[in-house]
């Protein structure tokens, strides 16, 4: 034999329905409190405007950028050579070159950085003895050809970016 369903009276019907649209507006004017409060006051708003700010835009402090290598007035850094940094680098992203100069000192001949395989990590920078490197602010890093992405940091800025 057959149940049969009661049917739904209209009242019911109408208290679901009403119910659904109160929740349902009350969770947007959640959703829409913050904006409101942004609207209200927008001294709070952390929301950058990119790339219409470009050029005094700064990222945070704590933003790992990538690897940077700091050099004096005559052009020189304070990289030995070591090769610490290249035993810190989980991802074997940098590659530290040496030779030997007139006195027989190892010296650094190339100093290579492949930011394609770096994580960010900053364990090479924490590494570093005589701090070296340093994790820069830079965020725009896309290019077109993946080569682009190996840098010889040692080499001066302008010669240094997309070379192997």
């Amino acid at each position: 034999m057959k149940e049969t369903v009661p049917k739904e009276s209209l009242l019911d019907h109408t208290s679901r329905y009403l119910h659904k649209l109160f929740t349902g507006f009350y969770s947007l004017m959640q959703g829409m409190d913050i904006t409101f409060k942004y609207f209200i006051n927008p001294k709070t708003v952390i929301t950058q405007q990119y790339p219409e700010n470009r050029d005094t835009l700064e990222m945070f402090e704590r933003f790992r950028g990538p690897l940077h290598m700091p050099h004096d007035e005559k052009g020189e850094n304070a990289c030995t050579a070591c090769g610490i940094c290249e035993k810190a680098c989980p991802n074997a992203t940098i590659s530290v070159l040496a030779t030997k100069d007139v006195s027989g000192r190892k010296v650094l001949d190339k100093y290579v950085y492949r930011i394609g395989q770096c994580a960010f990590c900053g364990l090479c920078v924490e590494a570093c003895p005589f701090g070296a490197i340093t994790m820069s602010r830079e965020f725009e890093l896309t290019v077109y050809d993946r080569d682009e992405l190996t840098w010889v940091l040692n080499q001066p800025q302008e010669t240094a970016l997309g070379t192997s």
